[in-house]
């Protein structure tokens, strides 16, 4: 999708890949259900952790290949997620996140299950299937020049780098993250994963802790750059996308738009492609924090 407001606000041409309108409302979907076709015909089922789109997308694909689904999610996390992934039919284990950590958390439920983990990005199957995302939106418009890119745990920005440098190697791939959960920026300039606990974001998809040990070499050696935006960015961008693209978006999904329209990232004249990760928001909730806005 395009628009000329925006186009005139960047400065630039301006495409956005609109993975809200995805299965499951965001792109988690296409490396969950990669990774489960993948899964031994013998395991009874699996188990992983996610804020919301991963659960949702794993909880569905489970369904539709027949594969129970267990998933550790914070008790916060929103209702609507909560509510697709109990249609989906997969169980939720709830945790707290200031008292418990969910990786240990599925560990020890993982264990008692004799269930595999799919984690919700450091899974070679996650990335690979995450970089079809790129794919489709460079076989379509090959003629960008940037690339923006919503980045948590990194599963969607390394695979579209891979797939993205490999297509047209003179892209700029650029992650973009809330400055509340800015442990990816600082990994990628110190060369070292940081960490960040519970970060608090509106972005709850950019809440993860850390980069994963498959995601951060690769998006060391093919991203180019990661910028973080504000708060008050991702609710302007939310607004901007609904009320002048008709355009539902969460906020880890607005985070390439906020920084568009923020000037955290510019290319002026150029062909900028933006990757739109999610839109699955509780309406109540997105009206709120957009009111909340400066």
């Amino acid at each position: 999708m395009t628009s000329r407001t925006l186009n005139a606000r960047a400065n630039a041409h301006v495409f956005l890949k609109c993975e809200n309108f995805q299965r499951t409302g965001s792109f988690k979907f296409r490396g969950a259900f990669n990774a489960l076709r993948q899964v031994p015909v013998d395991v009874a089922g699996v188990m992983s952790y996610s804020s919301g789109n991963h659960a949702q997308a794993l909880a569905r694909a489970g369904q539709i290949l027949g594969i129970p689904v267990a998933v550790v999610m914070p008790h916060d996390a929103p209702g609507c997620k909560q509510v697709a992934v109990r249609a989906y039919e997969a169980t939720i284990f709830p945790y707290d996140p200031d008292e418990q950590v969910r990786e240990e958390l599925a560990r020890q439920l993982a264990e008692e299950c004799n269930w595999p983990i799919i984690p919700p990005y450091d899974h070679a199957h996650i990335i690979a299937g995450q970089g079809t995302c790129a794919h489709e939106f460079i076989q379509t418009n090959s003629s960008i020049t940037e690339l923006l890119i919503p980045v948590g745990g990194g599963g969607l920005l390394s695979g579209s780098a891979i797939v993205a440098k490999a297509l047209l190697p003179a892209i700029n791939v650029v992650g973009v993250e809330p400055e509340q959960a800015d442990d990816a920026a600082r990994s990628f300039r110190l060369g070292k994963i940081q960490t960040v606990r519970n970060p608090d974001t509106i972005a709850d998809g950019a809440r993860t802790p850390y980069l994963g040990q498959l995601t951060f070499p690769i998006i060391r050696a093919l991203v180019d750059d990661i910028v973080t935006v504000s708060e008050d960015a991702i609710k302007l961008a939310m607004r901007f996308l609904w009320e002048r693209m008709k355009l539902i978006v969460e906020p880890t999904g607005a985070l390439g738009i906020a920084a568009v329209l923020s000037g955290a990232y510019s290319a002026p004249g150029k062909r900028i492609g933006v990757i739109i990760s999610g839109g699955n928001v509780n309406l109540d909730e997105a009206v709120c924090i957009m009111e909340s806005r400066l």
